[in-house]
């Protein structure tokens, strides 16, 4: 990995970003966090208010991105067989009958499952080897899914009616959960003049699906110091209220802490993260940019946060806090 290199990617990650902007009116956290969980092949949970713009962040990222698009807008009736698919009797050329394989939408590029917390547990579990596994299995046939594949979910608020609380195993295979910002006066008038005012611009294809898997190999290679790697394995395990060194915090209102899954997670990211700065290592400053979205959904609170009204951004403030002294 040269300077050449570095120079190319981030080139290439500051056009698309620019590209989205055309479309996407402020909300830039938001795409430069989205871009991390692509280039690191990794799920996405986008939470915010109905109207937010996370349905168009999605359709916007398939066109420059040279991405194939499926949308499913989940509501309590839907089945599993309506997201992954289902065997259909057919008839063959010799008149008989015989089942063929009808594929759902999970079959694209970007799969954008709107609403999920709509749907039952059991419709939602239906995405979780196509999450993790990138392959769906109906009957005893399993079917590989288009590389690369990536499911970017919005959800609602908790607090809204008709909603379910995800899974505990479907959520730790979400790579970030964003939290999608109401936007400013200066954003809504941008938001106005694209949509009413028809100032809308066609968007451009910036790379497509083989030049992603090669930046992805390269940002593999980028390299970590023992002691920020050391960081955020400690900021992990600062999660379990049984770690020596967890914070007050954490031993108070943490009823489980969060999985090596949000290893992973810290770590790949944060290596996205230096090369979008145009630095050939990784920082601690890069630990702590992406461990709110990484965390936020991978450890869960118990009654005594809930009555005290302490959030999950509060505790993993701390914990960053408290291990970066440690280290």
């Amino acid at each position: 990995m040269d300077e050449k290199e570095i120079k190319i990617i981030v080139d290439k990650i500051k056009a698309i970003e620019l590209e989205i902007g055309k479309a996407i009116i402020g909300q830039k956290d938001i795409v430069k966090l989205v871009l991390i969980a692509i280039f690191s092949g990794g799920n996405v949970l986008l939470e915010g208010a109905p109207g937010l713009g996370k349905t168009q962040l999605v359709k916007t990222l398939s066109k420059v991105l040279d991405l194939s698009f499926s949308r499913i807008q989940f509501t309590p009736d839907l089945m599993p067989a309506d997201v992954v698919g289902t065997n259909i009797i057919v008839k063959s050329k010799l008149g008989n009958n015989a089942f063929e394989f009808q594929k759902g939408p999970v079959f694209a590029h970007l799969l954008l499952a709107d609403e999920i917390n709509r749907a039952t547990p059991k419709t939602q579990s239906a995405l979780l080897e196509a999450m993790q596994e990138h392959t769906v299995t109906v009957g005893v046939n399993t079917y590989k899914l288009s590389e690369p594949f990536m499911v970017l979910a919005t959800q609602n608020p908790l607090e809204n009616e008709g909603t379910y609380p995800l899974p505990e195993a479907q959520l730790d295979r979400f790579l970030f959960k964003l939290m999608v910002p109401f936007p400013s006066l200066e954003e809504l008038k941008g938001i106005i003049d694209v949509t009413i005012n028809n100032k809308a611009t066609q968007l451009n294809k910036i790379i497509d699906g083989d030049e992603i898997f090669e930046i992805r190999k390269v940002l593999k290679e980028v390299p970590m110091s023992k002691a920020v790697e050391e960081y955020a394995l400690k900021v992990i395990l600062a999660t379990h209220a049984d770690y020596t060194e967890a914070p007050e915090l954490t031993k108070k209102y943490i009823r489980y802490g969060a999985s090596p899954r949000a290893a992973q997670a810290i770590i790949s990211t944060a290596r996205v993260r230096a090369v979008m700065e145009g630095r050939y290592n990784v920082a601690f400053e890069d630990i702590r940019f992406v461990a709110f979205s990484a965390l936020r959904h991978r450890f869960f609170l118990n009654f005594d946060a809930m009555a005290d009204g302490v959030t999950a951004e509060e505790i993993i403030e701390e914990i960053l806090q408290s291990q970066l002294k440690e280290s």
